[in-house]
């Protein structure tokens, strides 16, 4: 299913999302779910660098090791994406923040239709569990950066 996320205008997915979100974790630096060994998160596209002419274009997000299921799921070594725009990434031990820089793929999203505005922005992925926590030991994509002239 592809969806289009418009940067600043994502608060109804958000708090739909938010919603089924969990508190209270116990880890000191990670969730309790724990990643599959080995298991990698990636973007696909755009690549480190990319020009995007009108900041509109398809997020394509991969993972090698681990399946992709949608939050609220709890299924062994599946996680859900969230990327992470123009922000450091949150605690390990908490949820993955639900705002306009940190996108839920809540639905096992592996593709998305994203709109940035002019500017250079970093984009990164998290891999969360079925409660939007990171997995332990956390599954983060290398950090890229996009130009929007």
């Amino acid at each position: 299913m592809r969806r289009f996320f418009t940067f600043g205008r994502v608060a109804a997915a958000v708090g739909a999302i938010a919603v089924g979100m969990t508190a209270g974790l116990t880890g000191a630096f990670a969730g309790d779910t724990p990643a599959p060994k080995d298991a990698k998160v990636y973007i696909i596209w755009p690549n480190d660098g990319t020009v995007i002419e009108g900041g509109k274009f398809w997020l394509r997000m991969g993972a090698r090791g681990i399946g992709v299921a949608p939050a609220g799921v709890e299924w062994p070594n599946t996680g859900h994406h969230h990327v992470i725009i123009n922000s450091p990434l949150p605690p390990f031990d908490e949820d993955i923040p639900a705002d306009n820089n940190h996108l839920h793929f809540g639905a096992g999203q592996s593709e998305a239709r994203v709109e940035l505005p002019p500017g250079t922005h970093t984009l990164q992925l998290l891999m969360g569990d079925h409660n939007h926590v990171p997995h332990d030991p956390p599954l983060m994509s290398k950090k890229i950066t996009v130009i929007v002239p």
